[in-house]
């Protein structure tokens, strides 16, 4: 799907609050604190969603602008119209946060007018997986810049913990990885997070898909006659829907961060060999860029690591790691490295303390931000 037929199918989702005397006009898009993935490192396109009172399609002009240190001139934006509902979009440079201002014109004359006061044009990163992908962490982390957001998919707000999407009500690394990429490269940053706690990769398999054995929780698959279970699909639905909610090529890359749930059970039946962890992980992401429309970067860490007593799981490494080695994904961070003094309940848990979930975003910047300089040296593909 192109950005633009994602922007024309916009217009079908739009709910009238109430019913809009003339000339009045609302806008659904751009939502306030949203971050757009640039197409450039310097611009992006700012999706505009809208509709007026009365009709408008025949007579009424559409126009916008960015204001911010650096300010724009009223542009003449190609309308698309379905009934009152507008849809349509306008380039920006790389940054903000800036002011978007949209107004209808008739015959020269400004009828309505409305303002979005933070919008920006930066990067975008899906985040999925499991607990230490979500809100598990000790300490909840905030953005010390206040140029990081997260969608929850319905809006966009400041990515303070919890992330809204994600599983869990404590800490994530993500405010900490948005504040040090926004300082790294002066745009704001946004995270479309989606995680889930303690889930098997088992679980995120697209519905139908089926496996020999079991995961630890059994509440979205499906046993079958014959012993064989199979994916109930609830969490690739999931996931497709986080990458879908802003538009196509509207994110930089999925970062992907699980595998303690498949590595080392206590109930060895529901271990997942590394042959097979690799054969479910490829399947999730080739499906999903072939639903999603394009060959969407994915990251891949590797994470396996339980207790002190049991620090990882060399055959589900080994999985994780054939995936970069093969092309199929980029490498991700070796979040096993991250040992008990960075771990809760005094070294002994799975999850990360403040300066663990710190420790996990630096670890991340040391992957993403090389292999993003290399991608903002040649125009992506819009």
């Amino acid at each position: 799907m192109k950005f633009s037929q994602w922007l024309t199918g916009l217009a079908a989702l739009l709910v009238p609050l109430r019913e809009l005397s003339a000339d009045e006009m609302t806008l659904a898009l751009p939502g306030d604190y949203e971050v757009v993935q640039r197409f450039s490192a310097e611009k992006g396109s700012i999706a505009i969603a809208g509709e007026m009172g009365g009709g408008g399609e025949r007579d009424v002009a559409v126009e916008a602008r960015w204001r911010g240190e650096r300010e724009g001139e009223w542009h003449p934006l190609e309308v698309h119209w379905n009934g009152g509902r507008f849809t349509t979009k306008m380039e920006a440079p790389a940054g903000g946060w800036y002011r978007v201002d949209v107004r209808a014109m008739r015959e020269g004359q400004v009828v309505a007018e409305r303002s979005v006061e933070h919008v920006g044009v930066g990067e975008v990163f899906v985040v999925a997986g499991q607990s230490n992908s979500a809100n598990y962490g000790e300490e909840k982390q905030t953005t010390q810049t206040g140029r990081v957001t997260a969608l929850d998919g319905r809006g966009w707000q400041l990515a303070n913990d919890p992330q809204p999407g994600a599983a869990g009500s404590r800490g994530s690394f993500m405010p900490p990885l948005g504040d040090a990429l926004e300082e790294r490269f002066h745009v704001p940053i946004g995270f479309v997070a989606c995680g889930v706690g303690g889930t098997s990769v088992r679980e995120w398999l697209p519905q139908g898909v089926v496996f020999p054995n079991p995961p630890t929780v059994e509440s979205r698959v499906v046993r079958l006659a014959g012993g064989t279970w199979e994916s109930k699909g609830q969490l690739y639905a999931k996931l497709l829907a986080s990458m879908k909610a802003v538009g196509p090529h509207g994110f930089r890359a999925v970062l992907w961060h699980q595998g303690e749930s498949d590595a080392n059970q206590q109930d060895t039946s529901r271990t997942l060999p590394g042959k097979l962890y690799r054969e479910y992980l490829e399947k999730i992401i080739r499906e999903s860029r072939r639903e999603v429309g394009w060959d969407a970067p994915w990251f891949v860490a590797q994470a396996s690591y339980h207790t002190p007593a049991d620090e990882g799981s060399p055959d589900l490494r080994a999985a994780q790691a054939s995936l970069w080695q093969d092309g199929v994904a980029l490498e991700g961070p070796d979040t096993d490295a991250l040992k008990s003094a960075y771990r809760e309940k005094n070294g002994q848990g799975v999850h990360f303390t403040g300066a663990g979930l710190r420790e996990h975003a630096a670890r991340w910047v040391e992957k993403l931000a090389p292999w993003l300089e290399e991608q903002l040296k040649t125009r992506a593909v819009r």
